[in-house]
């Protein structure tokens, strides 16, 4: 007899974006199963082994705040932290974290093992089973079936992988595991089109044959900030590990200049498209002929393991090829290569075809997240993962679905690009695809969807009421500075002239004071003896709301006409061909995305303000 199971979610794979996505789900008291081709590679980090960065950082704060996973368990296994981007403005401030990646992998896991209403079963998804265009089940290869109502597709790079270098190709997912070579063709059966993109990673080599002193190395910050807002600081404060800079050089790019040929990437053997935004070192050789260096980053994998990750130089370049040019570097002559660099090539859907909700258009009941979406990295698949989560749960539930938009999260963004904007290339979160940045700051993400997180059900009332007391205390805070007026007494010019700052000839508040270039909130404490003592994320944002009031204040207004197109709604089914008036390509491109909103069809590319007034006038929106 073959085995049959129940339950209400289906999670195809364990990677970031499934572990987020089973855990919103089972947390929600949906009865999931969530499937991996090896229990050993849940949450594995198969490439850098970091979690955060630019804009990734702000990723993971807002899974965070909705009451995700990520930011706990790094702060639980960091063995490096820190603050990116803090000569800059607030609004670019990013975390970033060394894992020791397994670590992170084995208290993910143990978190999924200890989760109410979640089930872990090692198998291979190869098919999912539609009844009239609605999930009814999924089969796995040696049979068994598993009745679901809902069904999340988080395959990563898994789907019929294969890792190449030089003339090697090995049909593995990344790490030499197993790689899921039945799913596709269960897609395609079902109607669902599927691309291939492809991405890379760098050789790891043996610390102990690293000569350091030729690197100039990389600390952690002095007092290290918890990604998660419920992990207390001090916690985290503990002895963190170092990385290493070095360069490549005009040797180490005459080397992969003379072996060109000899790559996959430019021999037309590999298919797929790369990320644009993290290239292997041959194709930075070619594309940036004038740079007579790149920058290198010797990470370590772990507190006990030996390996090093070498960030900036993935490559799919022959073995020999590979061990030469790494012998160019400065402090890696004699570096003994542990894993050889490769390119993996998978199989992901056009997001095009998904709703904001991240659930497919054409198929009731079968969500998608991660890079099986087009997307690429830990953070943009867990972000996906823990909304198609929670959606799934909601729609079970019979509850609005979650929806966040571009003024309201980066995860907005980054939801909003994929099934908006055709990707031609995985898809990567960065600070500028953000319109509303100055709003949508890391430090702010509690302040953004933690109310969202406990409607939904995923913040508990006692995570909730702590939040309140805090975001008074901010509100508080900033009002107390903005009615607290100095004058021109002795102690305060003392103080005003000690950093060459103005003297007073008039009353001012320490809002005033604060906004001055030269002084801030540390500086005028002498002259403000009513102070209250408040914890550093209190007064932090308390601090950023009076200094960048105006600014604020301005992109406030940019996001009420946002709004406007956002909430003029338009119907999914109808047929823009229709519409006298409208040119040929918007109509193809109106047809093929199928906007929920006038706001949405206005950042479809190849539809142009001409058109975008052609629809109001035409459903009488003006």
């Amino acid at each position: 007899m073959v085995l049959e199971e129940f339950c209400d979610v289906a999670v195809i794979g364990a990677g970031h974006a499934g572990c987020e996505a089973a855990l919103a789900s089972a947390r929600l008291g949906c009865k999931t199963i969530i499937f991996t081709v090896s229990v050993d590679s849940i949450a594995m980090m198969p490439c850098n082994p970091n979690i955060g960065g630019s804009s990734k950082g702000h990723l993971v704060r807002e899974i965070d705040a909705l009451g995700g996973e990520m930011g706990k368990n790094i702060d639980k296994t960091f063995i490096q932290s820190k603050m990116l981007n803090s000569s800059k403005g607030p609004a670019v401030h990013s975390l970033r974290a060394q894992a020791d990646k397994q670590n992170y992998s084995r208290t993910m896991r143990q978190t999924l093992e200890n989760t109410e209403n979640l089930t872990i079963k090692q198998a291979e998804v190869s098919d999912i089973v539609m009844e009239n265009g609605v999930v009814t089940a999924v089969k796995t290869v040696s049979g068994a079936t598993y009745h679901c109502k809902a069904a999340i597709i988080c395959t990563g790079t898994y789907l019929r992988a294969r890792c190449l270098f030089g003339n090697v190709i090995n049909p593995t997912g990344p790490n030499g595991l197993m790689s899921a070579t039945h799913l596709t063709a269960s897609l395609k059966e079902n109607g669902i089109e599927l691309r291939r993109f492809k991405t890379g990673t760098p050789a790891r080599i043996d610390g102990r044959t690293v000569d350091y002193s030729k690197m100039v190395e990389q600390f952690g910050d002095e007092r290290v900030v918890p990604f998660s807002f419920t992990t207390d600081p001090e916690t985290v404060q503990k002895e963190q590990v170092s990385c290493w800079l070095t360069y490549t050089n005009e040797e180490t790019h005459k080397i992969i200049r003379d072996n060109l040929d000899r790559s996959p990437l430019f021999s037309g053997v590999i298919e797929g498209t790369g990320p644009r935004y993290c290239p292997s070192i041959e194709d930075k050789v070619v594309k940036f002929p004038d740079k007579d260096r790149h920058q290198l980053f010797l990470e370590p994998e772990g507190l006990y393991t030996n390996e090093m990750y070498i960030g900036g130089m993935s490559s799919s370049l022959p073995e020999d090829v590979q061990h030469a040019m790494i012998h160019t570097v400065p402090g890696l002559e004699h570096a003994s290569v542990v894993r050889n660099a490769y390119a993996i090539e998978y199989d992901c859907v056009d997001a095009l075809k998904l709703k904001h909700t991240l659930e497919f258009k054409d198929y009731g009941g079968l969500f998608a997240a991660g890079q099986f979406n087009g997307s690429s990295g830990y953070e943009e698949a867990a972000a996906q993962g823990i909304i198609a989560g929670i959606n799934a749960s909601l729609k079970l539930h019979g509850k609005d679905q979650l929806v966040l938009d571009r003024s309201q999260a980066y995860i907005g963004v980054l939801i909003d690009d994929l099934v908006t904007k055709e990707s031609l290339e995985p898809y990567r979160m960065m600070t500028s695809r953000a319109e509303y940045r100055l709003v949508l700051r890391q430090d702010n993400a509690d302040l953004r969807l933690t109310e969202i997180g406990h409607d939904i059900g995923l913040i508990s009332d006692e995570r909730y009421s702590a939040f309140l007391v805090k975001k008074a205390a901010i509100a508080s805070e900033v009002d107390r500075l903005k009615n607290t007026f100095v004058g021109g007494s002795a102690p305060v010019q003392a103080l005003l002239a000690s950093y060459d700052s103005a003297p007073l000839n008039n009353r001012i508040s320490l809002a005033d004071l604060i906004n001055r270039q030269e002084l801030d909130y540390d500086k005028i404490a002498p002259i403000d003896p009513d102070r209250p003592t408040l914890p550093l994320d209190v007064v932090e944002e308390a601090v950023i709301l009076v200094k960048y009031e105006g600014y604020i204040s301005r992109q406030e207004k940019q996001i009420e006409q946002f709004k406007k197109l956002e909430n003029k709604k338009l119907r999914q089914d109808f047929d823009y061909t229709q519409i006298k008036g409208l040119r040929k390509e918007a109509a193809q491109k109106l047809n093929l995305v199928r906007p929920a909103s006038v706001g949405q069809a206005s950042r479809i590319s190849g539809v142009s303000p001409a058109d975008i007034s052609v629809l109001l006038v035409f459903f009488k929106m003006t």
